[in-house]
């Protein structure tokens, strides 16, 4: 009999839970949801959000549930939530990849947040409301955000105002107005109050020019003086209507529209390619190699670390293989999100302080290290950002590529004599640490075996492909 295990975020909704057997998750809703349910179901408006690929689809499935593996036999699902017996068991399409808002550059907490108006207008439409609006709710499928909450959705009372709307505010609108005046992307923020930020933090955080901005002072300084006030009892006395939601959620429309401008300057990173590598003739043989090494291997799926501007996220994705392509420069992956390249997910993700397993007991999402394990990983012009510029241990840094790889390692070295090394080591006070290739060698080793390793014709750098030990 296969196990069955509960989603240790799913004790939150009363309207049903996840699981997941065999290898399979399902998503159980309990018969205290069971009138809304039959509602989204009835009024059309599930089959117009599936059918726009604006919500995850499902298939009913009855309390027989078939293990993943063949011959395998059948388990009856128990009502492992102990609550009476359930309404309904979905079997929801699978996603092989999750990502948070902590991950995320500013344009995909903007379209994520689109996502959520767009789907509160068209269940207004049906007759129905979202009864909860946070990125925890969405997750990015084929480079497009995907709602994947079933059971966020409520009977709508037009005389009511919307219950998430103070919830959007906090998880998109004001994370994002943060950006827009500081420039300091949006990860970082939602990293930091993963709940969303509440209007007062945000209210103290904008400049007092962002005072001048109709839509910053209607949604943060105005609800901020309102809460402070205690004058939120008062909301239940005006009197809303669907014309007057619909307008609140136009104009927040508007405003996240607004709240991506392009960098004023590019980061550091952001044209790595283009202007701060040793030359075209680096590029050109770096990339020959790099062809010759994926046409040696077989891999499933990829992660690209420290990826830049994505170019060689892009050959990985010409593959057919899934890309993860993970940057700390927000700007790079910024720039890569925009080039919407199919195959490729890209994601802020810092590695010397990756995201960790996070929610109540450190169980409700798993660290990035969990999520991203691929097939083949590639690290190129990265160990000595690593070594050099954080003083990680290449022991250390070859132990963590190991826990990243399921098979594969492509990765570039970076000797003490490259200019970009050295100016690593020329802002530090204290000596460089032993950092060479046979040091490198040696770490890896103890981790990988070294398959090939290639001289970048013009410069001291080397490629190597490794499997894993």
């Amino acid at each position: 009999m296969s196990e069955i295990t509960t989603h240790p975020a799913s004790y939150r909704d009363p309207a049903g839970f996840v699981f997941t057997t065999g290898g399979v998750h399902y998503r159980q809703v309990n018969q205290s949801y069971s009138a809304q349910y039959d509602t989204l179901m009835r009024s059309g408006l599930y089959d117009h959000l599936t059918k726009e690929a604006l919500l995850i689809p499902h298939t009913e499935v009855p309390d027989i549930v078939h293990a993943e593996a063949p011959n395998t036999r059948p388990i009856k699902v128990p009502n492992v939530s102990q609550t009476p017996a359930p309404y309904k068991t979905l079997l929801p399409r699978q996603l092989s990849r999750l990502s948070y808002a902590a991950e995320w550059c500013p344009e995909q907490l903007r379209d994520a947040a689109l996502l959520t108006l767009t789907i509160q207008q068209l269940a207004m439409d049906h007759g129905m409301t979202l009864k909860d609006a946070t990125p925890f709710n969405i997750q990015f499928d084929n480079g497009k955000p995907l709602f994947i909450d079933t059971l966020s959705f409520d009977k709508y009372d037009p005389a009511k105002p919307w219950i998430a709307y103070r919830q959007f505010c906090e998880s998109f609108l004001f994370p994002l107005y943060i950006h827009r005046y500081a420039q300091i992307g949006t990860h970082k923020i939602s990293a930091a109050w993963p709940d969303g930020i509440p209007a007062s933090a945000t209210a103290r955080l904008l400049p007092f020019s962002s005072r001048l901005n109709a839509g910053a002072w209607l949604h943060v300084f105005l609800q901020n003086q309102v809460g402070s006030r205690k004058r939120a009892t008062a909301e239940q006395h005006i009197q809303f209507s669907k014309a007057k939601l619909t307008s609140i959620t136009e104009h927040l429309q508007s405003l996240i529209n607004r709240s991506t401008p392009r960098p004023q300057r590019p980061s550091a990173w952001s044209n790595y390619y283009s202007k701060t590598i040793p030359g075209k003739t680096y590029l050109e043989k770096k990339q020959q190699l790099f062809r010759q090494y994926l046409q040696a291997i077989e891999f499933s799926d990829a992660l690209d670390l420290g990826c830049n501007d994505g170019l060689f996220s892009k050959i990985l994705a010409e593959t057919g293989a899934p890309v993860i392509a993970v940057d700390s420069d927000w700007p790079s992956i910024s720039n890569l999100y925009r080039s919407n390249t199919p195959g490729i997910h890209p994601l802020c993700i810092d590695l010397a302080n990756p995201t960790p397993a996070s929610g109540f007991a450190n169980a409700e999402r798993a660290a990035f290290t969990e999520r991203a394990a691929s097939d083949l990983v590639i690290a190129l012009a990265l160990v000595h950002h690593l070594a050099l510029g954080n003083n990680i241990p290449l022991n250390l840094i070859a132990g963590y590529f190991s826990q990243l790889t399921k098979r594969r390692l492509i990765i570039e070295f970076i000797p003490l004599s490259d200019e970009k090394a050295g100016e690593l080591i020329a802002r530090k006070e204290v000596p460089a640490p032993t950092y060479d290739n046979r040091q490198f060698e040696m770490a890896f080793g103890e981790s990988f075996r070294i398959d090939k390793r290639d001289p970048i014709t013009g410069t001291d750098r080397l490629l190597y492909l490794m499997t894993k030990r």
